[in-house]
């Protein structure tokens, strides 16, 4: 009988073997004094790659972005990414099993179906407003799906993006309105509850016993909570101005609602909302015509083009570089923030993770799917380096992001994919 290269490896990573010497998948031990990273930051852009136009030049782990790549336009931070080529997905193929398995491998003990930023969320998040936030952009003219939607809280269990800037401006910072005024009449009529009612409850305590009185605490502080959700936090953050008026189901409009959820989902962050956003554009099999960049055929018939086909090779370039300047753009708005602790800047202690749901379009596999880390995590990963996996399981990748995070866990979705992290990052 004769073996697939993948299945080999497949086999390989159940048993916990290692593909190479560098890369073999392992348990990373971080230092209790090390740096963790504080915040993630998830990108996602459909379609899969043609490796050619993706890959860098490469020499060892060092690598050279060349002008005429997708990669282009994070030339200016090369030294603070880490590409990784040659992971492949062993639970899922083709479109939509590749957006399934992309976050989650899978169903397995340790994550019970959860995607990584839901997996990370809950271990960084349990006290943040939002224990995450997911914005969307042109995620629901196909509904919700399979196909569509990238994260999720368990087993076949899928997160809603929001689509809509001014919803999510909406949810962050309460009403959209232009007068500042009314902003501020309705802030003092959004009181806690428990604060309206703080005399009543003083007077409660001191009238039942302590079993009681840490049960009422518990209530309260789940109500506590619940307003977390619902009111912004008005010390946390400057109110930035609200978000101008889009048809959030436009496909022409997919710039500015990119660059509206970009900047939603790192105020966000900056004003510690939550711990954790991520960034969907569009979904698998996506049909948008990325007309802003000259192109006139969908980004998803686009992908399927073969190599003798430089014009619409050359539309996919073009269609490629635009995402990869919305990831760029969003690591210069961290740059640009300062460090709440005053040192440094915010991008200094976030993780930031570019994703895809495939391989090679052409072919529909989700072989040698490429991931893009910006950022150390924190002092965790050393930057500025090129990783071929060499054909193991993402999954390796997820546990590694999330033992950057301080998650105790050794396997990620189907424990059969291999355990440990991915090494070569450290």
């Amino acid at each position: 009988m004769s073996l697939s290269r993948r299945q080999l490896f497949k086999g390989l990573g159940a048993l916990g073997l290692a593909s190479s010497s560098l890369l073999s998948p392992h348990r990373i031990s971080y230092s209790q004094s090390m740096n963790r990273p504080k915040r993630l930051f998830l990108f996602f852009s459909p379609n899969g790659v043609v490796h050619q136009l993706w890959r860098p030049q490469v020499v060892g782990e060092s690598f050279q972005i060349l002008e005429d790549q997708v990669l282009t336009p994070l030339i200016p931070y090369q030294e603070d990414l880490i590409l990784i080529d040659g992971l492949d997905f062993y639970t899922g193929n083709n479109h939509e099993g590749g957006m399934a398995a992309m976050l989650t491998n899978g169903s397995g003990p340790a994550t019970q179906g959860r995607s990584v930023d839901q997996v990370i969320a809950s271990h960084i998040g349990v006290e943040d407003r939002f224990p995450s936030l997911e914005f969307g952009i042109l995620t629901d003219p196909w509904g919700a799906s399979i196909q569509t939607r990238m994260c999720y809280s368990g087993s076949q269990q899928w997160i809603h993006p929001d689509s809509n800037p001014q919803s999510m401006y909406r949810r962050m910072f309460g009403a959209v309105t232009e007068d500042q005024q009314a902003l501020e009449n309705m802030i003092q009529r959004r009181q806690s509850v428990i604060d309206l009612v703080r005399g009543d409850l003083d007077n409660l305590h001191q009238r039942i016993g302590r079993v009681e009185r840490q049960k009422v605490e518990q209530h309260l502080e789940s109500i506590r909570a619940m307003e977390r959700g619902l009111f912004p936090d008005e010390t946390a953050c400057e109110r930035p101005p609200p978000t101008g008026r889009v048809n959030a189901l436009d496909y022409t409009a997919v710039p500015q609602i990119t660059r509206q959820q970009i900047d939603l989902a790192v105020t966000a962050l900056a004003c510690e909302m939550t711990s954790v956003t991520t960034v969907q554009l569009s979904h698998t099999v996506s049909p948008v015509v990325f007309s802003w960049a000259g192109n006139t055929n969908t980004h998803h018939a686009l992908s399927h083009t073969p190599d003798g086909d430089q014009a619409n090779l050359n539309q996919l370039l073009r269609a490629e570089q635009w995402c990869a300047s919305q990831f760029a753009y969003a690591i210069e708005k961290m740059k640009e923030q300062p460090s709440l602790d005053g040192e440094g800047s915010m991008f200094d202690d976030t993780l930031c993770i570019w994703v895809k749901e495939l391989g090679d379009s052409r072919l529909h596999v989700c072989e040698s799917v490429p991931f893009v880390i910006a950022g150390s995590a924190g002092g965790a990963f050393q930057t500025g380096r090129y990783l071929n996996a060499g054909g193991v399981s993402h999954s390796h990748l997820l546990v590694s992001l999330c033992q950057a995070f301080g998650v105790d866990l050794n396997t990620f979705g189907d424990a059969s994919t291999g355990t440990g992290g991915l090494g070569g990052l450290t």
